[in-house]
């Protein structure tokens, strides 16, 4: 018989997902349907995001090979019966503290920073890039972890060197620059870009680096359908851009402002939800109606 989620601790909780306490090696890791946008969880879920969320990072974890954190397969014993789908038992590391961007496109907040100071991280970029510029090759720009509700905040390399020593930074930089060229490669072959993503890794008992959390989902990554990529422009997504759009644009919101973001209307909560799906089935080839349901 399974165990119900109320016989496991809860350890921590971010903004989608939750981690349990399985036994002292193991973790069980919950993605919700919890969606966040400007460092705000909003009050509306996306029916499915959890769902699609471990779909996707299965599918990767097993794609990419590797060391990883995983502990078992989506239907383990040990995960709850409601939680199928959505949780996966995971190996308890300790996690490193830097969120390991990777950019080969330059939007979002690479593309500010490129703006004010002609670098991203540091990292000394050409002359004339704008919205959505395929850079010569990609760039790691790291983040240092904040808490819940806060912003992380983009460093350069050496704050990572400072932060967790020089071996350690030099391997997080070739493992996050070789898995995004491998995921980018990928997903080209099926017609979508990565533009960017962020990984998170942590060092098991023995010292060794091991990918963790999630990969390469909609939530960690901004995939742009490769057909009507354009320069010079916002790109269409598979991610919760479409929902960040629809809270700075039609909703009146004010993201700097001290009010929480509004409920989400009907409508943008059903085409998010299709975009998530749509992302997982169009890189995986598989169909989302066959993953595992509770």
């Amino acid at each position: 018989m399974r165990p119900t989620l109320h016989s496991y601790q809860h350890l921590a909780g971010g903004k989608v997902r939750d981690l349990y306490i399985v036994d002292e090696d193991h973790l069980l890791l919950v993605a919700s349907d919890r969606i966040s946008a400007y460092d705000h969880v909003l009050d509306t879920p996306i029916p499915d995001k959890g769902r699609v969320l471990t779909a996707m990072s299965v599918f990767f974890f097993d794609q990419l090979g590797g060391v990883n954190h995983l502990a078992g397969d989506p239907l383990d014993e040990r995960i709850p019966q409601e939680l199928l789908g959505r949780a996966l038992v995971v190996k308890k590391l300790q996690m490193v503290p830097i969120e390991c961007v990777v950019r080969g496109y330059l939007t979002g907040s690479g593309l500010s920073d490129y703006r004010s100071t002609g670098a991203v991280c540091g990292v000394e970029l050409p002359q004339g890039l704008v919205e959505s510029s395929k850079l010569d090759e990609p760039i790691f720009t790291p983040a240092a972890k904040a808490a819940m509700g806060e912003h992380d905040e983009n460093v350069d390399f050496q704050t990572v060197v400072d932060q967790v020593g020089e071996a350690l930074a030099f391997k997080l930089r070739s493992e996050t620059l070789e898995i995004y060229i491998s995921a980018a490669n990928f997903a080209l072959d099926r017609g979508i870009i990565l533009a960017d993503t962020k990984f998170e890794f942590g060092l098991d008992r023995d010292g060794n680096l091991v990918l963790a959390d999630e990969v390469l989902t909609p939530d960690s990554s901004r995939y742009w359908p490769a057909d009507g990529y354009v320069e010079g422009r916002v790109q269409p997504s598979f991610d919760k851009q479409y929902v960040r759009d629809w809270l700075t644009g039609e909703s009146g919101w004010d993201r700097h402002g001290q009010s929480a973001p509004p409920p989400l209307p009907e409508e943008v909560v059903a085409a998010t939800r299709a975009r998530y799906i749509e992302a997982y089935e169009r890189i995986s080839g598989l169909n989302f109606e066959d993953w595992v349901k509770p």
